[in-house]
């Protein structure tokens, strides 16, 4: 949201208040409280008439500083609020002197400067991250204009803050905060947005919507952005939160909130992957998703017709051409139209839902089904729910209701215990059934002209809602199926939300550039600490081209999840043509044989919050061609990919520095450069890490299986010196762990755990003789230790 009119001039109706001076302090083992005035007082006289701005510092846990800046500090709290861990015996300092004052967490300071300027810096490392200076802190005052928003009469949507709507303002206070953008420094984050990647130069309110990744609206709006100069800004607020980012101010990054107080977090971290560390330590990390859940899924799709004999003839004709499959979605019209959603099956398409499960089970399969928050009129669940008081009501009392989506549809009201309760036994009742998960889809469209049971803000509760209906789901799953057992497939999030994995990407079209319009969302959302994301291979508008189509199947296999799913028509690969059928097979296969690698990247998710898709410039934040790359990512530490998007295959991608290993054929390309080739449609830029130690599984037909069980190490350009690669177990725990040491030409290789087969495969190298045991490959050296061995020696040629 803008107040300025160039950079000297407010808007029209606006009054700003900025401080200019630090008049007192004060300090305690906790906190700094700093009193700024908003002009120069320079004699008791100007005390007088003299507006007040208060800034204080606490810290939630070390190396993070929150900040709250307030106006007048009278205001009722409102609910909710984000949950975010706040350990009050967090060591902390805080100073004052003649020359300013300062609060001091770990690595991290805030500094506050006591001359007659006004500024605050945050310093880790003996560098300023970033600060505050003139202008930089503002409290808002709306002078002029319509009437605010009436919250009891409630207006809707538009009424409230934002650029679209009738009135500009919407309220009658705002603050806002700007931080300094050094030269060079790129913003990211700020939720899963579909526009480029670098946020630098836009407008981005946090306000979840349903519109599809073709715009710049969002349905996981997340107030939290880091950047490339070492620091992460979470804004402390679940409502609407307005950024421009380098935008009104070029030089600076602001974000403002309605009200008199606005309160955020500064993340110190030396990399971006420790400052997500932090910030998921402090918002929640990822569960773990169950090992079955990283296979192929396959849905029904949206509005396609479908019975049981269809589903089993999509499942019989996976099996047929030999493609492994590991879950199966019902999409919508397993309920009867109208009545979405009553959680009972169509009887008059599926008589015998607990058979069908089984039989279906019997296959291998886990069951997924579609569900959302709403409440259709014709379900019988509206009645109940009603009745209850179980729906959100209207400030009048009625039951909060409209005809988009679904006719006469209302919401639970996931505020009530009861309401949640009640709607965690429908989703009992299907467990029980046989089913294994949900999608959960939905949760952006949220009304403000509402009441909610346990008297929540319905400004702050429109982002939020998501995140406790999504908990619902979530906890109903862990309950019933157990920890490592729970999983959904969701669609909107907020702050928090990484914490019930898998989030898709959204309604997307089936082309080239909604296929890398989806990637950049990923990649965004990703910087906000989302650990498992995936999409719907060939896009869910329209029919995809089999080149599209084909091209998409590569991207989406070598993501942390994987579903074929569209609208109108189905998404089985002999549907396009035969060779569609050889590329899914192929590269499902791939993602089986990878799963030690990419479950072991989701161990490391789940237990310090780093995603398995990142931005190459999260992985190489060193590296300023890195700053950029939205067509390109890394999968876990050591897998580079770079989807095509072209029906031709002509592609270019950027490697960093070292020797890659191009994962497909074992060729090798150094960098840093660009490279620009040709690939079919069986071939996609994969790209292993110099120096990286992958484990491979011995199945390629299913993702779950004991991974230590006839595991192979690949070694690819194995530095001096000792490092470790653990196999990891379905629970996350470690199943095997390899000690790799090299001196020189050798390398010994020890293992510890369980007595299993196990392989060596010393990428692109010779042995130096022959040996038990030891052999000269196409593509390096094999050693397969006999069985029970704990250890091997490999001696290369010089």
């Amino acid at each position: 949201m803008k107040f300025t009119d160039g950079y000297w001039r407010k808007r029209d109706g606006l009054t700003v208040l900025h401080p200019v001076q630090m008049v007192d302090a004060s300090a305690d083992a906790h906190s700094l409280t700093v009193y700024a005035a908003a002009r120069p007082v320079r004699s008791r006289e100007h005390t007088l008439d003299a507006p007040i701005i208060t800034v204080s510092c606490t810290s939630p846990m070390p190396d993070v500083i929150r900040v709250t800046i307030g106006h007048f500090l009278g205001e009722r709290p409102r609910q909710p609020s984000f949950q975010i861990a706040d350990d009050p015996d967090t060591p902390v300092e805080a100073a004052v002197d003649e020359a300013g004052a300062t609060f001091t967490s770990g690595a991290l300071t805030a500094r506050f400067s006591g001359d007659d300027g006004w500024r605050l810096d945050f310093v880790a490392d003996g560098r300023v991250l970033t600060g505050s200076g003139r202008k930089g802190m503002g409290i808002v005052d709306v002078t002029a204009g319509p009437e605010p928003y009436d919250r009891a009469a409630g207006h809707g949507a538009d009424a409230v803050v934002g650029r679209d709507g009738p009135d500009p303002y919407g309220a009658r206070h705002y603050v806002h905060e700007q931080l300094d953008l050094g030269v060079g420094e790129a913003v990211y984050g700020l939720g899963e947005r579909f526009g480029p990647l670098v946020k630098n130069g836009q407008s981005v309110d946090i306000w979840n919507e349903d519109g599809g990744t073709c715009s710049e609206q969002a349905y996981k709006n997340v107030p939290f952005y880091l950047t490339n100069r070492g620091y992460g800004v979470l804004v402390d607020h679940p409502g609407r939160v307005s950024f421009e980012v380098a935008s009104e101010v070029v030089s600076r990054t602001q974000f403002s909130v309605a009200g008199q107080t606005l309160s955020y977090l500064v993340i110190y971290g030396r990399t971006p992957l420790e400052v997500l560390r932090r910030y998921t330590a402090l918002t929640g990390r990822p569960a773990l998703p169950p090992s079955w859940s990283f296979g192929l899924w396959l849905t029904t799709s949206f509005t396609t017709p479908y019975d049981e004999e269809t589903v089993t003839k999509f499942v019989a004709g996976m099996a047929e051409r030999d493609l492994p499959l590991s879950v199966f979605h019902f999409d919508t019209f397993w309920m009867k139209e109208f009545h979405w959603c009553d959680f009972e099956w169509n009887s008059e398409i599926f008589p015998d839902p607990p058979g069908m499960l089984a039989r279906l089970a019997d296959r291998g399969l886990r069951i997924s089904l579609w569900i959302n928050p709403y409440i259709a009129q014709r379900s019988a669940m509206f009645a109940e729910g009603a009745a209850a008081g179980y729906l959100l009501r209207r400030p009048d009392g009625d039951v909060w209701q409209w005809d988009r989506w679904q006719a006469g549809m209302a919401l639970v009201d996931f505020t009530n215990p009861d309401a949640r309760a009640w709607y965690a036994a429908k989703l009992r009742a299907l467990l029980e059934m046989g089913v294994d998960c949900f999608k959960s889809d939905f949760g952006e469209r949220i009304p403000l002209d509402v009441e909610y049971f346990d008297g929540s803000d319905p400004e702050r509760m429109h982002n939020y809602y998501t995140h406790l209906y999504n908990e619902t789901v979530f906890e109903t799953l862990r309950d019933y199926r157990g920890e490592h057992e729970a999983v959904l497939y969701a669609r909107s999030a907020t702050v928090g939300g990484q914490q019930f994995p898998v989030h898709w990407g959204g309604d997307n079209s089936a082309t080239f550039e909604s296929m890398a319009e989806t990637l950049r969302g990923g990649l965004s959302l990703a910087a906000c600490g989302f650990g498992f994301w995936s999409h719907d291979i060939g896009g869910f508008e329209g029919r995809p081209d089999p080149a599209v189509f084909k091209r998409w199947i590569a991207f989406g296999l070598l993501s942390s999840h994987s579903r074929l799913h569209g609208n109108q028509t189905y998404r089985v690969p002999w549907l396009f043509d035969d060779e569609a059928v050889d590329v899914l097979r192929q590269f499902t296969r791939l993602k089986c044989r990878l799963m030690p690698y990419l479950f072991g990247a989701a161990v490391q998710s789940h237990r310090a919050g780093a995603p398995m898709l990142r931005p190459m410039a999260m992985a190489f934040p060193d590296d300023p061609a890195c700053v950029y790359l939205d067509r390109q990512y890394m999968l876990g530490d050591d897998l580079m990919v770079a989807p095509v998007f072209s029906a031709d295959g002509d592609t270019s991608y950027y490697v960093p520095a070292g020797r890659w290993t191009r994962f497909l054929d074992g060729s090798t390309v150094e960098g840093p450069g660009w490279v620009r080739e040709t690939h079919g449609f069986d071939s996609v830029p994969l790209l292993v890490r110099p120096g990286a130690a992958l484990a491979l599984g011995a199945r390629e037909d299913r993702p779950d299986y004991d991974y230590a069980d006839g595991v192979t190490l690949r070694l690819y350009g194995v530095p001096d010196g000792t490092r470790t690669v653990t196999v990891p177990a379905a629970d996350g725990t470690d199943a095997a762990t390899f000690e790799v040491r090299r001196e020189g030409a050798t390398i010994r290789v020890q293992r510890r755990g369980e007595p299993a087969p196990w392989r060596v495969l010393v990428v692109g190298e010779r042995a130096a003789a022959p040996a038990d045991g030891v052999s000269s490959t196409g593509s390096g050296v094999l050693v397969e230790p006999p069985a029970g061995a704990a250890s091997c020696e490999i001696r290369l040629a010089g």
